[in-house]
């Protein structure tokens, strides 16, 4: 490849280090870093792991990983400000695309970074312990970004070397061996990684499982994936929340669900918003962004300013009308997920500061009692057109899992909010999908039902339980979609299924008129395409130009 770039001395100016909160990921930044250095002693490859985790964040709590992961799917669409159209509805989705260019070139930096250092490994001096715990993290986190690699890409460039220089050619590697080192890099991190971590975010034995549970399900592996996840299930250091909405508290970002997490930090600065000296590029990564991309337009209606509590509104994506009509009123998720009530905080002729001034839902409200409240309503109606698409992309319910009021002031576009990769949630629903394939319907269903149990509205725990009937492959994507929205995940859940094209086309009408089958797959970024001097072996993905 022409710029995977990471000759060593590239280090110095990626030393994230992925931290979060307190207590996480120590930086360790010193300065006149050499190849030798690095390599050589235990302080300069502790900074190569760090360097390492820090890829993360360009996927996780960023918009263009949130396009890449769960636009352009079922349950989400377009909001008046979605900046990736292309991503998100299919409108001409072509190489020139901005945000799989800056994924492509970060993931491979990282698999660089990361290739280099477990080559390198037995020169660094490391304790014995040390030196098998920093393998176990190098090995997942090859793994993870290979994963993201393959699925987003497909069969594409693959090496287990690192780059010192340029090099101009690239190859095209069957996907069968993407996974295969995939397996191989969690197995080794299994084996070498501890159970449990003093710095919050990095992997650990139970992250590599959950991660290989995924792998192995995306694979068709069901038996290895139910055995992976029943491991993690076991794990005593895990459980679910006992409130969904609990989950998503700026207080809770430790909480014993989460089994593998992003994490950043309250110091924007070690966040590499800006800082050229940690960037080889020229722009930052920041911290999470997740908490205005989700919200709607409310800082111009009647009683609303902007503020710190109800967020800054970039209006990017909204909720598929087939997304909310999959709540039902005994599912605590809905309201553990979206907004749906603003409340005065100026005052009108009509509001008082702390009245009802707006009301979001997804059902139709009778035009007669609408009339007797002073506030505004947007109904099912205003939002949405008879046929499921959208009719208003400024006013809608809005997802509020990622909302940060801890932030210093409103107009703050950083939060310290970590993102939860893998929820023990999701480990459960993968144990269920893995039982309806070995044809285990009433092991799937009890699965499903500890999860949906978690969900139901207090009192209504019956309501809210499935049988073994109702179990299909198109059930437990829909409970995915109740449980994870938003979380990164929906694009791979259906790719992985081979529901893509079909649930887009049968529930998302303004998704649904340019997806082809072809979007399967997204286009190499037209820099990689360009730069490869053996464009007879290394061409464009089929379906793009």
């Amino acid at each position: 490849m022409k710029r995977i770039y990471c000759h060593i001395i590239l280090l110095t100016m990626v030393l994230a280090g992925a931290t979060a909160c307190k207590s996480t990921l120590e930086e360790y930044n010193p300065g006149g870093l050499t190849a030798e250095s690095v390599y050589t002693t235990p302080e300069g490859f502790e900074t190569l792991v760090n360097a390492a985790y820090s890829y993360q964040r360009w996927w996780y709590g960023k918009e263009e990983g949130y396009n890449l992961a769960e636009t352009g799917t079922d349950i989400w669409t377009s909001g008046s400000g979605d900046v990736y159209l292309d991503l998100t509805r299919y409108i001409n989705l072509q190489a020139g695309n901005g945000a799989l260019s800056s994924e492509w070139r970060e993931l491979y930096a990282g698999i660089n970074l990361i290739n280099g250092g477990l080559i390198n490994i037995d020169k660094a001096g490391l304790a014995p312990t040390a030196k098998s715990t920093r393998t176990g993290e190098l090995s997942f986190l090859r793994a993870f970004y290979y994963w993201h690699i393959v699925e987003t890409w497909g069969g594409v460039h693959f090496t287990l070397e690192n780059t010192n220089g340029i090099v101009s050619t690239a190859n095209r590697t069957p996907v069968d061996t993407f996974y295969k080192q995939i397996f191989a890099d969690l197995n080794t991190a299994i084996n070498n990684l501890p159970a449990t971590q003093p710095q919050w975010g990095r992997a650990t034995k139970g992250a590599a499982q959950a991660f290989l549970a995924r792998m192995y399900l995306t694979r068709g592996m069901n038996q290895e994936a139910l055995d992976m996840a029943k491991a993690v299930i076991a794990n005593t250091n895990y459980k679910l929340e006992p409130v969904f909405a609990d989950l998503w508290k700026m207080s809770n970002l430790k909480s014993k669900e989460v089994v593998y997490t992003v994490n950043y930090n309250e110091d924007f600065a070690l966040n590499d918003l800006a800082n050229s000296a940690l960037n080889p590029y020229g722009h930052g990564r920041g911290s999470n962004s997740g908490h205005m991309l989700f919200l709607m337009k409310y800082d111009n209606l009647p009683g609303l300013v902007r503020d710190l509590k109800n967020g800054r509104p970039f209006v990017r994506y909204m909720p598929s009308r087939f997304l909310l009509d999959l709540y039902t009123d005994a599912d605590a998720r809905h309201e553990g997920s979206f907004w749906q009530y603003w409340f005065a905080n100026t005052a009108t002729n009509t509001l008082k500061v702390g009245d009802t001034a707006v009301y979001c839902t997804n059902k139709e409200i009778d035009n007669a009692l609408e009339a007797t409240k002073k506030y505004q309503i947007y109904d099912r109606s205003k939002t949405y057109n008879a046929d499921g698409s959208v009719k208003d992309n400024n006013r809608y319910e809005q997802l509020s899992k990622f909302m940060d009021p801890t932030r210093a002031s409103f107009n703050e576009a950083q939060s310290a909010r970590d993102v939860f990769v893998i929820r023990l949630a999701e480990v459960y629903l993968i144990a269920a999908e893995a039982e309806l394939k070995l044809n285990h319907a009433d092991l799937a269903a009890g699965y499903i039902n500890e999860v949906r149990t978690r969900a139901a509205k207090p009192g209504r725990i019956a309501e809210m339980q499935i049988t073994p009937a109702q179990v299909t492959l198109d059930f437990i994507l829909d409970e995915r979609a109740r449980e994870l929205a938003g979380e990164q995940l929906r694009w791979f859940d259906l790719k992985r299924t081979g529901k893509l094209i079909e649930r887009v086309k049968a529930y998302n009408p303004d998704n649904a008129v340019n997806i082809q089958a072809h979007h399967v797959l997204r286009p190499i970024p037209q820099s990689q395409i360009d730069a490869v001097t053996n464009k007879d072996q290394f061409k464009q993905n089929e379906g793009y130009q």
